[in-house]
């Protein structure tokens, strides 16, 4: 304690009480005054999610299986993987799970299409500057490693509780993978392609949507997996703010120990990791062993 009180007297305490007090009362002030125009520039997106939310509770279940199952083929072409589509929703429905699983398909959905419409050109930007790259790693380092409950406070100082808060939590969360693997991705392509393409008097937008990004594709979305993954595991905290979804039973079992409801909850989000995992792993594969056979011939 005698450390710590010389290395820092009462006149720096003081100082750096009022320093957040300062802080505090500017980000309030900020809130009051715009608050209210964040909200209706999020109020889209809002109605999107709302939409999307009621439309998958409302098409029938078998529906929903089957379209489900349809996009487990074409992005994995496996049987097994089908297989466990179907069987895994099935219990979904049976164990009573259906309607939070169906909120929290809306919000991981509309979460993941934000994060690859904002991703992927703030990716192509970063691979096009070194300058630009070394302005936002630092940004997507800390995104990545500040905690969860730390930059809930702002959103929803913000925003308040609900829908929108919880959705831009779950992207601040699971943005960066998709940005760092597509500037990833495009930094690899090989350069004798990229001369090639300069070659033939490609400008650059012809050799970025011709060359750049298919070559880059098996990064992408390998990115775009690792968001899906993130998203999903920001479900249970998302759910503290008012975001329906598996997260809310699961929170209400560690509130009231109810070891049976977060454990079938619980496995329910694993599930669903499982399936877009696999899926999204199946369909990377899939383009990156397309593009060696192209590049082979």
């Amino acid at each position: 304690m005698d450390f710590w009180t010389n290395k820092f007297p009462e006149m720096g305490r003081t100082e750096l009480r009022d320093l957040k007090k300062g802080i505090d009362a500017g980000f309030r002030s900020f809130s009051r005054a715009f608050g209210e125009d964040l909200e209706n520039l999020f109020h889209p997106l809002l109605t999107f999610l709302v939409w999307l939310e009621k439309l998958l509770l409302a098409t029938p279940w078998p529906l929903i299986i089957i379209i489900m199952a349809a996009l487990a083929w074409l992005g994995a072409r496996s049987l097994w993987i089908v297989g466990g589509v179907i069987v895994s929703f099935l219990l979904i429905g049976y164990f009573g799970m259906w309607e939070d699983t169906m909120s929290t398909l809306a919000i991981i959905s509309v979460a993941t299409s934000v994060c690859v419409i904002v991703g992927i050109p703030l990716g192509i930007l970063m691979a096009r500057s070194d300058r630009l790259q070394s302005i936002i790693t630092p940004i997507l380092d800390v995104m990545q490693t500040i905690p969860a409950f730390v930059y809930l406070i702002p959103v929803v100082m913000l925003l308040g509780i609900g829908k929108v808060p919880g959705l831009i939590s779950v992207c601040i969360y699971a943005i960066p993978p998709i940005v760092r693997l597509t500037n990833l991705g495009i930094r690899l392509v090989d350069k004798e392609a990229l001369e090639a393409a300069d070659a033939f008097g490609a400008s650059y937008r012809q050799r970025l949507f011709g060359v750049q990004i298919p070559l880059a594709l098996p990064n992408i979305f390998a990115g775009v997996n690792q968001t899906i993954m993130m998203a999903l595991s920001m479900v249970v905290i998302a759910s503290m703010i008012g975001v329906a979804g598996l997260g809310v039973p699961v929170l209400r079992a560690i509130s009231n120990q109810y070891l049976a409801l977060g454990l079938m909850n619980g496995l329910a989000i694993v599930a669903l990791a499982i399936i877009f995992d696999r899926v999204s792993q199946s369909y990377g594969q899939r383009l990156q062993r397309h593009r060696q056979g192209i590049n082979h011939d």
